[in-house]
């Protein structure tokens, strides 16, 4: 199988820590391969319509793409139970708090990269970060016990949509008010299949 992938994104992270977590990093080849929303790497295009990293080729089937689709195939295939069934609506809620984060900060960077100067709108960037705020404060006062259980999905998730504010924004103080979480990401971060997928 190949995984097409980018270095910075942080959903494409979220496949490799997966991958690293439960041994299947050997069965499964990174392909590099930059995109923006106006301009779709090839590789990527033919694997994914909607032009988004990342997708899963697969050599038994159809192209897997959304970085949650990819992560519930991987764990069936590898059996890590990752997704338990009796916690499964608690993981995917946080997943998915996770991959809002995510999108908020991916919308920051385009905003300033990829959006022609005298269009870009510093008000849709506050209301981006606001978003994230708003979500980072929510899983330090409500998620922690959960966070401090077995691992499961939504701990990659939250490991790494915390690691991509850190890499992109790191300027905008997502710690503030926000101490145990904070603590938590602190040991999270030094898990081997963090530190061997950390952007550079």
């Amino acid at each position: 199988m190949k995984l097409v992938s980018a270095d910075a994104s942080p959903f494409a992270r979220k496949v490799r820590v997966l991958l690293h977590e439960t041994g299947q990093t050997e069965g499964v080849e990174v392909v590099p391969a930059a995109s923006t929303p106006v301009n779709t790497h090839p590789t990527l295009a033919a694997a994914n319509p909607l032009g988004k990293i990342p997708a899963l080729i697969r050599d038994d089937g159809p192209a897997l793409y959304d970085s949650r689709v990819i992560t519930r195939y991987l764990d069936a295939r590898a059996g890590s139970g990752l997704y338990p069934e009796a916690r499964l609506w608690d993981v995917l809620t946080l997943e998915a708090t996770a991959d809002g984060i995510m999108d908020a900060g991916v919308l920051m960077v385009y905003e300033a990269r990829v959006r022609p100067e005298e269009k870009q709108f510093d008000g849709w960037v506050d209301a981006q970060w606001g978003k994230i705020a708003n979500a980072v404060a929510a899983v330090n006062a409500r998620w922690m016990s959960h966070l401090a259980g077995p691992l499961d999905m939504s701990h990659i998730a939250i490991g790494c949509a915390l690691g991509y504010l850190d890499f992109r924004h790191d300027g905008r103080g997502w710690r503030k008010g926000n101490d145990a979480l904070d603590d938590w990401f602190a040991v999270f971060s030094e898990r081997d299949s963090m530190k061997s997928t950390a952007p550079e």
